[in-house]
């Protein structure tokens, strides 16, 4: 009778001991679940229809909530992201919106201008690192009719967009008015040589601008020279008469 007792109290003891066991894996188990799914973060999504190429207003969005697991790089947490940006497709209410589906709203400012992409490579020679809003002169050198050249292609133009891969300068988008599209294309395709030199420019309404709209001052008369009287001839003496 007591060694009967002694086993049960084992077997129930260690039963106990693998209760506890198990009880305590599910409860870690659980918990993983409860971080990845349990916590829950903040998506963007469309408020209300949101038409393509369509500048994203404050309004036009509102916030979901989404499993932490479900997460990806492509979905926006933030609306900062959203600053400037129009979607490529059109959205409807509700539509998550994800960074795949945004683009940079254009800067062209005059809609007579428009935007050409000048990269660097063998043939264009940039002088200097430049930012967005500088202003740059166009030099071509080419080669026409065996006679050698090197002109001022297009002056004072500004930089709209600078491209870079991974912080290293690569290039600039170029606003320039849209009759001079072609021809700073054709310069980049077939010119021997096209170098983009920063220009020296002060702030707005200075420099050459403000040359161009300072009033031309009036040279100051200079009094005429004295015309010379002409000489009034001698008057002839008479000859003597001979006796």
């Amino acid at each position: 009778m007591l060694e009967s007792k002694r086993k049960a109290i084992i077997f129930f003891s260690i039963s106990l001991l693998l209760a506890i066991t198990a009880g305590m894996l599910i409860l870690k188990k659980v918990q993983a679940l409860n971080t990845n799914l349990g916590t829950m973060v903040q998506v963007v999504t469309a408020n209300q229809d949101i038409p393509s190429r369509t500048l994203i207003r404050p309004e036009d969005i509102t916030f979901e909530e989404i499993p932490q697991k479900y997460l990806k790089d492509y979905h926006i947490t933030n609306t900062e992201k959203l600053v400037n940006k129009v979607s490529m497709v059109p959205l409807s209410k509700g539509d998550i919106i994800t960074g795949n589906m945004l683009k940079q709203t254009s800067s062209v400012v005059e809609e007579n201008n428009r935007l050409i992409s000048v990269m660097r490579s063998d043939r264009i020679i940039f002088d200097e690192q430049l930012e967005a809003l500088d202003r740059v002169d166009i030099i071509v050198s080419h080669r026409f009719d065996s006679k050698e050249q090197t002109t001022y292609f297009m002056k004072d133009v500004k930089v709209a967009r600078v491209s870079k891969e991974k912080n290293k300068f690569k290039g600039v988008q170029l606003e320039i008015p849209t009759e001079q599209a072609p021809q700073l294309i054709h310069m980049q395709n077939y010119a021997d040589s096209v170098r983009i030199v920063k220009a020296n420019v002060g702030k707005p309404g200075e420099g050459r601008d403000k040359a161009k709209a300072a009033p031309e001052q009036p040279a100051p008369e200079t009094p005429a020279a004295e015309q010379p009287t002409p000489e009034q001839p001698a008057p002839e003496q008479p000859t003597p008469e001979k006796k």
